[in-house]
């Protein structure tokens, strides 16, 4: 997938639209508590700003319904100030992201200056992507550029829309995203591990599919591990269980057993630890052959990282989507923390999907041992998946 990028096209005294993925947590406060998203963008901001583009940012954040009190709860005025700390520049919030006071912003900026649009979820017409408002954003610009690849995967007006009436061209953030996740589906460097962890198979179906066919071999732990083993008649107690997939399950089992790698043992715990709180629930090492009835998986146990650990070690390319117990729990983050020293061991392409498996991947202290970590969940999924992006898609060939 050859798309052109900033540094294909001529930026200098032209206005730029950039789609950036500014959607950061806050507390209750407002105040910003992960700033990686902005640092994320930091990249295509800094090119166009050194090669004299008035640059033109815009971002959603939540989910706001236009109830009241959304504007003040959604704005994206945290995100300018701590985007003007990063940059080393003030950067403006405009009032809105299209009609006046988005143009008057445009208007006012000289080369080498940077506006931040207001939330443009405060319109509904962005999420519908209707073809009229999208005209009035791409009105701002001359060119567009989208860096957002978190929400490439929905064809919304500043995603897709505004490509219909000013070229677009991806970021170097979008760009390091397609040359990962698609260098890792057209041409990986063998062996070729995938691991996948997280709750439920059947929002995992379509990857297993795409991936079981490219792998060398397919790792499956976390919660979804639990649907696998009961297709192979286990007992599995109270663990997760995804009862629509276990057909699909044993198809895969009977068709790719070469291939497919499952824990030997497992923590289990007495009850939920979200329910009875961490300190508070019994646990015990089991093997995958006996799991009591009533209690139920929140870790893969120490054979099972030793399995696993082994399957990474000396493969040329390997992608994790997905933790392999509840790792939001200390207790219960040792097979995830395991396998992210894996992979940080391995010396492979390394590739993180987004959503929790990121998270963990920094929470646990292992980010910069990665190749690269995904700023999209649901996007990176829908690429593994094979699926066509609409946010990429709509950007011009090389």
């Amino acid at each position: 997938m050859n798309k052109k990028t900033i540094e294909d096209i001529d930026v200098a005294g032209k206005r730029v639209l950039v789609r950036v993925d500014f959607n950061v947590p806050q507390d209750e406060k407002g105040a910003i508590t992960d700033d990686r998203r902005i640092r994320a963008a930091l990249p295509t901001i800094q090119y166009l700003v050194n090669h004299g583009a008035k640059t033109i940012l815009v971002s959603h954040l939540g989910r706001p319904k236009g109830k009241p009190g959304d504007t003040e709860k959604f704005t994206l005025k945290p995100v300018a100030e701590r985007l003007s700390q990063l940059l080393g520049k003030n950067v403006p919030l405009a009032a809105d992201s299209v009609g006046p006071a988005a143009e008057e912003a445009a208007n006012r900026l000289n080369d080498g200056d940077v506006v931040l649009l207001e939330n443009v979820r405060f319109h509904p017409e962005e999420e519908k992507n209707d073809l009229e408002f999208a005209k009035q954003l791409a009105a701002l610009a001359d060119v567009y550029v989208n860096d957002a690849f978190g929400t490439a995967h929905r064809a919304h007006a500043s995603t897709e829309g505004v490509t219909k009436y000013i070229p677009g061209v991806a970021g170097y953030l979008m760009q390091k995203e397609i040359d990962y996740l698609g260098g890792a589906l057209t041409n990986p460097k063998r062996p070729f591990v995938s691991i996948l962890g997280g709750k439920k198979v059947s929002d995992k179906i379509p990857v297993i599919e795409s991936l079981v066919g490219k792998v060398d071999r397919l790792i499956i732990g976390g919660g979804m591990a639990y649907t696998f083993l009961k297709a192979q008649g286990k007992e599995i107690g109270d663990s997760l269980l995804d009862e629509t997939s276990i057909d699909f399950c044993r198809q895969m089992l009977h068709q790719s057993a070469d291939k497919i790698v499952l824990p030997v043992d497992v923590v289990v715990a007495d009850g939920n630890p979200f329910d009875k709180g961490e300190a508070n629930v019994q646990t015990r090492t089991v093997s995958v052959d006996d799991i009591p009835v009533g209690w139920q998986g929140v870790d893969i146990g120490p054979e099972t990282a030793k399995r696993f650990a082994d399957a990474v070690r000396g493969a040329g390319t390997v992608v994790w989507n997905g933790p392999m117990g509840i790792f939001e729990f200390d207790r219960f983050a040792v097979g995830t923390r395991a396998m992210a020293q894996a992979l940080a061991d391995s010396g492979a392409v390394t590739i993180v999907g987004g959503g929790d498996s990121a998270a963990a991947v920094q929470e646990l202290g292992f980010a910069d041992k990665m190749s690269h970590i995904s700023t999209g969940g649901g996007a990176s999924l829908e690429f593994l998946e094979g699926k066509a992006l609409p946010g990429v898609v709509a950007l011009q060939d090389k």
